[in-house]
C-alpha cells in the first residue's frame, strides 16, 4: 500500500513536472514566436492604365469606329503616329472623345529615317521638324508625352558621335516641350545605342530636365538582358512603358505570356520603383476577337498574374 502511494505520489509529481516544464516550453515557444518578424505585407500593387498603338487597330475603319472598338474591348487609351495634317489632327481628337479614349502619347515617325544623330545637316533638320510637329501634336491631343527614338549607331556614325549628336540636338527641343507641358520620352530599340540600363539611366540625367525622361521597352530588352533589372535600375526616369513579349530561344517577338518574359516579376519591379501610369501594347494588329484577347493579357500582367 506505501509503495503503491509512493508510486502514485511519483508519478504525479513527474506528471505535474512534466506538464510544468510543457508549459514553460510553450511560453518560451511563444515569445520566440512573438519576437519574430511580421511577415512581409504583400506590396500594393499600384494602378496601371492600358492602351494600344493606333497600329494595332485597323485602318479601314474610320478613327470613330476604331476608338470605340479599342474602348470597347477594354483599352483606355491610345498611342497615336504623328500627324502632319491638322484636320486629321482635329478628327483624331474629335473621335477619342466622343469613345471615351485618351491619346496619352504620340510615337515620333520620322527618328528612324532622319535620326538626330545622323552626319546629314538635313537629316537633322528634318528630324527635328518632325519632333516639333509631334509635339505640338501631343499638346493638341492632351497627350503629355512623345516617344523619341534618340540616335542610331550605324558603320557612318560612331556610337560617341550617336551620343554627343542626339544629345546636342534633344536640347534644342526641350524649351519648345517644357512650353508645351509634353515629355520628350527616350526609347530603348534595336539601334545599337544605349546598351546598359547604367547607361541609359546617365544620359537621360545629363539632361537635367524635367521634360527628358525614358520610355521604357519590356520587350525589346529582353535579347540582351532582364526588363526588371533595366526598371530597376531607372527607377522614376520612367514616364511610360511599351509591352510585348520575345522569346530568347526562337529570337523573335512573341504573344504576351509566350516569350521569355517573367511578367510577374516585371509587374513587381514597376511597382518597386512606384510606376503608376500607361502601360501600352504594342503588337501586330488584328480582329475584334483578338484585341478582347490583347487586353485580358493586359489586365493578368497589370494584376500581377
Amino acid at each position: 500500500m506505501t509503495a503503491s502511494l509512493d508510486r502514485r505520489r511519483f508519478l504525479g509529481g513527474s506528471l505535474l513536472g512534466g506538464c510544468a516544464l510543457l508549459a514553460g516550453a510553450q511560453q518560451t515557444a511563444s515569445a520566440a514566436e512573438s519576437e519574430k518578424p511580421a511577415p512581409a505585407a504583400t506590396p500594393t500593387l499600384p494602378k496601371l492604365k492600358k492602351a494600344a498603338v493606333i497600329g494595332m487597330l485597323s485602318a479601314k475603319l474610320s478613327f470613330e469606329d476604331r476608338f470605340k472598338l479599342a474602348r470597347d474591348v477594354g483599352f483606355e487609351g491610345v498611342e497615336a503616329d504623328t500627324v502632319d495634317d491638322p484636320k486629321t489632327v482635329e478628327a483624331m481628337r474629335a473621335a477619342a472623345g466622343k469613345a471615351g479614349l485618351a491619346i496619352h502619347s504620340i510615337m515620333n515617325s520620322n527618328h528612324w529615317d532622319c535620326p538626330l544623330s545622323s552626319p546629314d545637316p538635313k537629316k537633322v533638320a528634318a528630324g527635328l521638324r518632325g519632333m516639333e510637329t509631334s509635339l505640338r501634336n501631343a499638346k493638341a491631343f492632351g497627350a503629355d508625352t512623345v516617344l523619341l527614338v534618340p540616335g542610331v549607331v550605324t558603320s557612318e556614325t560612331r556610337y560617341a558621335d550617336a551620343y554627343e549628336r542626339s544629345q546636342a540636338e534633344i536640347k534644342k527641343l526641350l524649351p519648345l516641350a517644357a512650353e508645351l507641358g509634353v515629355v520628350i520620352a527616350i526609347e530603348n530599340v534595336w539601334n545599337r545605342f544605349l546598351l546598359s540600363p547604367l547607361e541609359f539611366a546617365r544620359y537621360v540625367d545629363e539632361f537635367q530636365s524635367p521634360a527628358l525622361r525614358a520610355y521604357f521597352d519590356v520587350g525589346n530588352i529582353v535579347q540582351y538582358g532582364y526588363p526588371e533589372d533595366w526598371i530597376r535600375t531607372l527607377g522614376k526616369r520612367i514616364v511610360k512603358v511599351h509591352i510585348k513579349d520575345f522569346d530568347r530561344r526562337m529570337n523573335r517577338f512573341a504573344a504576351l505570356y509566350e516569350g521569355s518574359v517573367n511578367w510577374p516579376v516585371v509587374r513587381r519591379a514597376l511597382a518597386e520603383v512606384g510606376y503608376s501610369g500607361w502601360i501600352t501594347a504594342e503588337l501586330p494588329g488584328g480582329d475584334e476577337k483578338y484585341l478582347r484577347d490583347v487586353a485580358s493579357h493586359v489586365d493578368m500582367i497589370i494584376a500581377g498574374e
